[in-house]
């Protein structure tokens, strides 16, 4: 029986290169390719793959996104193809998932496949894989976590260790104790993955950690000027004022609910500025 294989990734001619590989495979046949996560998870549900070439690195959803959504389907058995470095790779050995670092040759692939084989059960259903748990685990985790890149090492971290987020081209900047790691991904991606109460969109390029705000100043256009606790000032336009607001209304009420004491304070012209529980 074929292995049933679905490939992922969303660059054409990265498709193009792991099907080639592929026919010559007796025992495989591709049954779909995807360009995006969230067209992975349609073609898996709808073909349920055996086998899985799934890309990280991908606008929108990524690779670990896809991950992610798998915890509440049967996951096929997984390869990664990435162009993260040597150090990124060994993270993903960790969890003994398998696989393709970009450029691979033909003699890694056969090997990825191999191992692949080796993983499938009798009548091609894919055997239980530990290390995918083990890895959808970490990801669930209750909270956002990043993968970057840092010195040679890969560091895992949290959301709620960022201090603010900005995007940067195709990437977004996570700010994290002074220092800037890039993921790639776009802000409205990663916005929807924060905690909407730990998280706040000030500008429709940054959105910061509401525990880091120390003070929130108007200036002479009408804008505002968020101050965190470390004396960085990020601009906070009128057009996301509102996003305050709401979170100023929540907390109000919390306040209420509590016995404490909200406080409010007003810029020159009266207007109501967020406030603080104490």
């Amino acid at each position: 029986m074929a292995i049933r294989i679905l490939i992922v990734d969303d660059e054409a001619p990265a498709r193009r290169r792991l099907r080639a590989l592929l026919q010559g495979e007796s025992d495989c046949e591709v049954v779909a390719e995807a360009a995006t996560g969230g067209a992975a998870l349609e073609m898996i549900d709808r073909h349920s793959p055996d086998l899985l070439f799934l890309d990280i690195q991908m606008p929108g959803m990524d690779g670990l996104a896809v991950v992610r959504e798998l915890d509440s389907r049967e996951p096929p058995l997984i390869v990664f193809v990435t162009a993260y470095d040597q150090f990124a790779v060994e993270a993903f050995e960790l969890c003994a998932l398998d696989y393709l670092l970009k450029p691979f040759d033909r003699e890694r692939f056969q090997k990825a496949l191999e191992r692949a084989r080796g993983r499938l059960g009798s009548g091609g259903e894919p055997a239980a894989d530990p290390g995918l748990r083990r890895l959808l685990e970490l990801l669930q985790g209750g909270t956002a976590r990043f993968l970057v890149k840092a010195r040679g090492r890969m560091l895992l971290i949290k959301a709620e260790e960022c201090d603010w987020l900005e995007a940067a081209g195709n990437y977004v900047e996570l700010h994290v104790g002074g220092k800037a790691h890039l993921v790639r991904d776009t802000l409205q991606s990663l916005e929807q993955r924060l905690d909407p109460t730990q998280f706040v969109r000030i500008h429709r390029s940054r959105i910061v950690n509401l525990d880091r705000i120390r003070e929130i100043l108007p200036d002479a256009h009408g804008d505002f000027e968020v101050v965190l606790r470390d004396g960085t000032q990020l601009r906070m336009s009128r057009r996301y004022r509102s996003n305050l607001d709401a979170l100023s209304q929540c907390w109000r009420g919390l306040a209420a609910a509590a016995g404490n004491r909200y406080d409010e304070s007003f810029d020159s012209s009266g207007r109501t500025l967020p406030g603080t529980l104490f």
